[in-house]
């Protein structure tokens, strides 16, 4: 069965899960897991992303609960995105790739955020494929951050003695302004919730469970999950 590229959603979201118990399954330790989605997982699919023509993809490689877990885990993602920040943009880049972050930077050591912000720089003309990366991200805590941003504003919405703000106002605070929603997201590992993953944006997006480990989610895993798509009638409440 061959894909409609007519059909295909303009903007995919994968919440990559599955990389621990993958390094498990493997005998291997935990980083190794987040290793392999860095090395190769992530890579091969913005390659299979670009070539259909998904104008936009983006990943969540780190929330704002993974901070919760085992100091020697945290300290050794970090490790994997500096590593990823200095050898893997450039090519991400060439394969036509416009990188953007998403979620709250702020809390990263000031040379990944270097790192981020150079990435985005250096690939802002790459017309190809939007990659967005969500690191230190929460849907609760980007609505929140939006709010903030429009109570701290010189022109808030919620000056007047009207509210006249539309769910359109709300957009333009948030991480993903000038984004459409995502059409399709898709979670690896088993689990069947979004945990919080684009909260706002995903309210009419389809959603596609696999058990598929993120390490192995390969792009024939992603062009089923694309076929499957296909078959969805969208009504968006209509």
């Amino acid at each position: 069965m061959k894909l409609d590229k007519t059909k295909l959603p303009k903007h995919v979201g994968i919440i990559m899960d599955g990389n621990r118990r993958w390094a498990k399954s493997q005998g291997l330790g935990t980083i190794a897991g987040h290793a392999k989605a860095v090395d190769s997982t992530t890579e091969n699919l913005i390659e299979r992303a670009g070539e259909l023509g998904i104008e936009y993809l983006t990943l969540w490689a780190f929330s704002t609960e993974n901070w919760n877990r085992d100091r020697n885990e945290v300290d050794g993602i970090m490790k994997l995105f500096r590593r990823a920040l200095s050898s893997k943009v450039e090519k991400f880049s060439q394969q036509g790739a416009r990188l953007q972050m998403i979620g709250d930077m702020s809390r990263f050591d000031a040379d990944i955020q270097e790192g981020m912000k150079e990435a985005m720089e250096v690939s802002q003309d790459n017309t190809k494929i939007v990659v967005t990366f969500a690191l230190n991200y929460g849907g609760r805590d980007e609505i929140l951050r939006a709010v903030r941003k429009i109570l701290s504003s010189e022109h808030s919405l919620l000056q007047g003695s009207e509210l006249g703000a539309t769910e359109k106002d709300l957009e333009k605070y948030l991480d993903t302004a000038g984004m459409p929603d995502p059409d399709l997201i898709i979670r690896t590992g088993g689990e069947k919730r979004l945990s919080g993953f684009l909260t706002w944006q995903s309210v009419y997006s389809e959603l596609y469970f696999t058990d598929v480990l993120f390490p192995d989610f390969s792009p024939s895993e992603l062009d089923k999950a694309l076929m499957e798509y296909e078959e969805r009638q969208r009504r968006f409440g209509k």
